[in-house]
Parts: C-alpha cells; structure tokens; sequence
C-alpha cells in the first residue's frame, strides 16, 4: 500500500473536560490525541463522519494533516459510549514508513472440516509485529477436510510476508471436533440415567 486511502484533516483542540467534549461531538467532531516517535502528544479533533468510516476496519493507517503537516498514523485505540455507540475519543499513534507496529489481525477460518465434524475457533485474533504501511486486514485459516482431532496452533499459521507472531505459538486456533451426539441420542441418555 503505497498510497494512504484514508486521510483526515484535524485541528488543535484548545479546551478540555467533559462539557467541551460533549459540544465537539454536537457538531460532528471528535476529540483525538496524537503520539508516539518522542513527540508531546497533540490534543486534536477529527470530522466524526469520516472518522467513523475509517474505524468500521481493524488497524486501520491514516494520513492526518494537521497545520498544514502531514502525519501518518495508526488508529490504536476506539473508546466508544457503551449503549449509543458513539465514538467519543480515538488514540493514534505515528508511525514511519519502513517502521513494524504491533498489530491484533482479526482470524478467519475458511473452508469445510471433513464430514461429520466442526471447526471450533478458539481465537478470534492474533498479535503480529508488522510493517506499518502493511498491516494485514485478516489472517486465514483452512480447515479445509480436516478430520477430528486437528489442532491448528498459532505457530501453525502461514503469515503475511514481512509478519512476526507476537503472540504464544503455541496458543490453540481451531480445533475440529464431532459435534456431541444427536438430540435423540441425548434423550436417550438421559432416559437411561433417569432409570438408574
């Protein structure tokens, strides 16, 4: 990814505290701090909007002009009010090109484990050192005629060229199993333990 699709222009914020917080998000702006690279961290806001389209993704990189200066920087952390769901304040931190972030890459299984069975996905993401112009959107996972009893493990993965694992190779991914038996076979069990 050479070119930086998302882009957003942020001002200074000068006032702090809840009161001001809540009339920024009134007008369609959200409170944000940039930092990182032994900078002071800056105390900006961004359109909420566009905003909003951006963080729909996970490790989403964004070019921020702020004074006239361009930044490139990663949307670290989302806090968002717990029942409307709105954004009410972003961390990004800066980034260089060439430079490896820590990144959580969502996990997708892919595929059908061989018949009979089911793929149990034990981790939702994974923690990668990656570069940052290059952050993964996903890491698949094929459980592709994988019969019962396969572990997939996370050393097991193929990663992205260029992507470290963070996280313990030895963390449990995906595990297939036989479903435990049918609802007829379960009522028979019981019916069977009842009698003893």
């Amino acid at each position: 990814m050479s070119e930086i699709e998302n882009k957003l222009d942020a001002t200074v914020r000068e006032s702090f505290g809840k009161g001001a917080a809540r009339k920024l998000r009134a007008a369609g702006k959200t409170p944000a701090v940039v930092y990182g690279h032994g900078t002071d961290p800056k105390h900006v806001t961004v359109e909420t909007h566009p905003l909003s389209l951006i963080v729909r993704y996970a490790n989403p990189l964004v070019e921020i002009t702020l004074d006239g200066k361009k930044e490139l920087v990663l949307v670290k952390d989302v806090q968002k009010d717990p029942v409307r769901q709105i954004i009410e304040h972003v961390d990004m931190i800066i980034v260089k090109k060439g430079e490896k972030v820590e990144a959580e890459v969502p996990l997708h299984v892919t595929g059908t484990s061989f018949s009979g069975t089911v793929a149990l996905q034990e981790l939702n993401t994974l923690r990668l050192l990656v570069p940052a112009t290059a952050i993964p959107e996903s890491v698949e996972v094929s459980v592709e005629g994988a019969e019962e009893g396969t572990q997939v493990l996370a050393g097991d993965l193929a990663l992205p060229k260029g992507a470290e694992l963070i996280d313990d190779a030895a963390h449990l991914v995906v595990q297939i199993v036989v479903p435990r038996g049918t609802s007829t076979e379960d009522e028979a069990a019981d019916a069977e333990a009842a009698a003893e």
